[in-house]
């Protein structure tokens, strides 16, 4: 027989917050438990696994969207998996594009940074200087160009 868990124990288990089984439940994502006796949530061993496959996904960044496509194929293991590498091929896209932008933002801050190599008074700070500059649409170390005005 299947131990049952309460909410709070399948969240301890699993790492994920009882608001966020609840969502889950409500997006149907995760299948709404069976009410004990006593009128508790009681989740079993197929809740565990599904939460911490939907934990797993999200750890690597999948879209709640693309989460459920997923389990789609879990609950069809017959179904071609193109579709599931196509759907990792755009992730490794996206965490690619991201990286890249992360990387030109740590070379802008180590130019931002090279601007004051020593403590001082704030008024004489090379990086609060180039912060200034940049607020009146001069152009700044760590960029370019001077940034667009907005409005």
């Amino acid at each position: 027989m299947e131990t049952a868990l309460r909410i709070g124990e399948l969240g301890q288990a699993t790492g994920v917050d009882v608001e966020t089984i609840r969502y889950y439940e409500k997006a149907g994502l995760l299948p709404c438990p069976v009410r004990a006796a006593n009128g508790y949530r009681a989740y079993g061993q197929a809740h565990l696994e599904r939460l911490a496959f939907i934990r797993h996904c999200r750890a690597l960044d999948i879209s709640l969207a693309d989460v459920r496509r997923l389990l789609g194929f879990v609950e069809h293991p017959d179904a071609d998996c193109g579709g599931i590498n196509r759907m990792i091929d755009e992730q490794l896209t996206r965490v690619r594009a991201r990286l890249k932008s992360m990387q030109a933002l740590e070379q802008q801050l180590t130019v931002l940074r090279n601007r004051c190599d020593a403590p001082h008074a704030a008024g004489e700070c090379g990086i609060l200087h180039e912060l200034v500059a940049a607020a009146h649409g001069e152009a700044c170390a760590c960029h370019h160009e001077a940034p667009a005005a907005s409005s």
